[in-house]
């Protein structure tokens, strides 16, 4: 029997290249599977503007590699995009996963039942929202393409103009186009909570409970991009839930 399959899936505006580093270190006990997103490293970007960057259309190709990589279930572990879109999949195709470790990303749909069940709470509502300032700059057109060719931003952001522009699809495709539903997963998932995330804290990660059977959730304390900065601390959070979950080796 073949080593455990894991899917290791990147966010915004990394490539798969963010997960190197615990890769290797997950590498010696488990089959890992890393690619780039479409549109981001050597991915093509889709046609048709900015609807090929909708989450259904990430889904599709995330299936499309499990199927092809690995023909059965894999355990999923995705970081911002990659992990809002693992929560779509995960929903969708509960049969092609064993557990979902989920990294600053929540799902778009439990993020809006939390505002609207909290819509008596203005200034706690306020208060995670606020977080997401940078998305309404993200829909304005033009201006933040003429950004990214800014060197000292890309530097910053550790990213390639291609995949900042690209990226931006995410955004204008999948946030506000209509209001999101959230949706039950049957999934054991794990929630890893980055304390030191600017971006991500805890409400949005308390925003799943109410739509998930079996949810668990750890500490550490890293920043948003955690993967890069910490990936021994973030291999060693995947490794227990798999070995809890079962499946590890």
């Amino acid at each position: 029997m073949g080593a455990v399959p894991v899917v290791l899936v990147h966010g915004f505006p990394d490539t798969s290249a963010v997960w190197g580093e615990v890769a290797g270190r997950l590498g010696g006990r488990f089959h890992v599977i890393r690619y780039d997103v479409r549109g981001f490293g050597g991915s093509g970007a889709p046609g048709g503007g900015k609807e090929g960057y909708l989450v259904e259309r990430l889904v599709e190709d995330l299936v499309a590699v499990v199927r092809e990589v690995v023909g059965g279930p894999v355990h999923l572990v995705g970081h911002d995009w990659g992990s809002t879109q693992g929560w779509a999949a995960v929903a969708a195709r509960p049969d092609l996963f064993l557990s979902f470790t989920s990294i600053s990303g929540p799902d778009l749909g439990h993020v809006a039942d939390w505002v609207r069940r909290n819509r008596s709470r203005p200034v706690k509502v306020f208060g995670v929202v606020r977080r997401s300032w940078y998305i309404a700059g993200f829909k304005v057109p033009v201006v933040p393409e003429l950004v990214w060719r800014v060197p000292v931003v890309r530097r910053w952001l550790h990213a390639g103009r291609r995949e900042l522009v690209n990226g931006l699809g995410l955004y204008r495709a999948n946030v506000g186009r209509r209001r999101a539903r959230p949706v039950s997963v049957r999934v054991p998932v794990h929630q890893v909570e980055l304390t030191d995330d600017p971006y991500v804290v805890r409400e949005h990660l308390e925003a799943a409970e109410p739509w998930v059977g079996e949810l668990s959730r750890s500490v550490l304390h890293a920043g948003h991009w955690a993967p890069r900065t910490h990936p021994e601390e973030v291999a060693r959070h995947i490794e227990d839930v798999i070995d809890r979950v079962g499946g590890g080796k």
